[in-house]
């Protein structure tokens, strides 16, 4: 199937979309459980998980851009490459979550070691995944489809990872990611509609590693993602610490994970509704004021709060909707702007996950060590003002940060064209 200049169906983006939904099935407990897992599971102390989370992380940020430009320069098809990546995958949650009894020295080479590969197969099936949906189309109307499409299966994936988690724990998890994964990596190798470029990466030349950064209005995006990064990595690596030992609340953190991404998925339409009237730049922006204004009142609960926290997951929930569905889609519409559609994308994406693993890294490097020198020590009732200020204010700094960074960024043309898109259409 090939997607040529036509609209693409709702069945036909289901068939691509839908494996975003177990790559989010593994991204949730390696960027949330994990720490926590270790930390109870293991004998490694706070700042051993966190410097084992930093090494991996950056290892991952440095992996991502190099796979990039590998499937940039190799003419592969982007369902081969997902196809190399399903056995990876299976293998590295695996061994993430089910390490043998081991002295501490083992665990610390195999807790890094696991991470390394996990990291290395999502990034190269999420890079092929993401290249894939940005060289569909390049009408303006339907690029935030595609990402909204995408994303929202991942939310699904997440959705279902927190639920499993809490009823039947990392054994129930990891055998519905592996069925989940099989299931929808060959709906998407069989069905999927194909870009229109004939779904394979041009080679390019050995220099075009380098050819985002030649984009200033990649830079500028670039730099935005990064500081909103870090803003959202944050409270995702202390998520299980605040509702547990802050909040009392450990018992609900699932049902806290559920409702949050419930939200954001029940969003999807409304930020792709704004994105097209507005742009989705500006879309993205308010989103994140509305985040920060939100979730700024975490800062004052105290224990017990259960609704009120619930309250804040709602609502910071429909914020993070356009965190998934808007930049992906903005992204698409900066590469085919730049005249690099059908030929970069996997250079493009392979800087922007670069970027994600970099703010996740930042954040598990810094709060984690940071925590632990402050005398917070995970069920022990130590260092609780720290982990408060650490999970609801510097996240809301941060987002004010990358709100005013994509004002000032240089988008305009890509909004004009949306806006060109727009009047043609009407």
């Amino acid at each position: 199937m090939n997607a040529g200049a036509s609209a693409l169906s709702l069945p036909a983006l289901f068939h691509y979309g839908l494996f975003g939904l177990p790559l989010a099935m593994l991204a949730l407990p390696i960027y949330i459980y994990v720490a926590p897992f270790y930390a109870q599971r293991s004998s490694l102390d706070l700042a051993q998980i966190g410097a084992v989370l930093l090494a991996a992380r950056i290892a991952a940020a440095f992996i991502d851009p190099a796979l990039g430009a590998w499937m940039a320069r190799g003419g592969r098809s982007y369902a081969a490459l997902i196809a190399v990546s399903l056995p990876l995958l299976l293998l590295g949650f695996g061994a993430l979550f089910h390490p043998p009894a081991m002295p501490q020295a083992a665990t610390l080479a195999w807790f890094l070691a696991a991470l390394l590969l996990v990291y290395t197969a999502y990034g190269l099936a999420g890079i092929a995944h993401q290249s894939w949906g940005a060289a569909l189309s390049q009408a303006r109307a339907q690029r935030a489809r595609v990402a909204a499409v995408r994303e929202g299966c991942g939310l699904l994936g997440v959705i279902l990872a927190a639920g499993l988690t809490s009823v039947l724990g990392y054994d129930g998890l990891s055998l519905a990611f592996a069925v989940c994964l099989l299931a929808a990596g060959a709906l998407l190798l069989a069905r999927a509609p194909r870009p229109a470029v004939s779904g394979v990466t041009a080679a390019a030349p050995r220099s075009g590693w380098r050819l985002p950064f030649r984009q200033r209005a990649f830079r500028w995006l670039f730099a935005v993602l990064l500081v909103n990064g870090v803003a959202a990595a944050i409270p995702a690596t202390l998520f299980l610490f605040f509702a547990g030992d802050y909040l009392r609340l450990g018992h609900y953190a699932g049902p806290f994970l559920i409702v949050y991404f419930c939200a954001a998925a029940a969003s999807m339409p409304l930020w792709v509704a704004l994105a097209r009237r507005f742009g989705e730049a500006r879309a993205w922006g308010g989103a994140m004021l509305l985040a920060a204004s939100v979730f700024v009142w975490a800062y004052g609960l105290g224990a017990g709060a259960a609704w009120g926290f619930a309250g804040i997951c709602l609502l910071s929930g429909l914020a993070l909707g356009a965190d998934l569905a808007l930049p992906p889609a903005l992204l698409a519409g900066l590469i085919g702007a730049a005249g690099h559609a059908g030929r970069h994308e996997a250079a493009y994406f392979g800087w922007w996950n670069w970027g994600v693993q970099m703010s996740l890294a930042l954040a598990a490097g810094i709060a984690l060590p940071l925590l632990a020198w402050l005398g917070y020590v995970p069920g022990q009732g130590g260092g609780l003002p720290a982990l408060a200020a650490a999970y609801a204010l510097l996240p809301c700094a941060l987002k004010l940060l990358a709100a005013m960074l994509l004002w000032r960024a240089p988008l305009q043309h890509i909004y004009s064209d949306h806006l060109e898109n727009r009047a043609c259409a009407s």
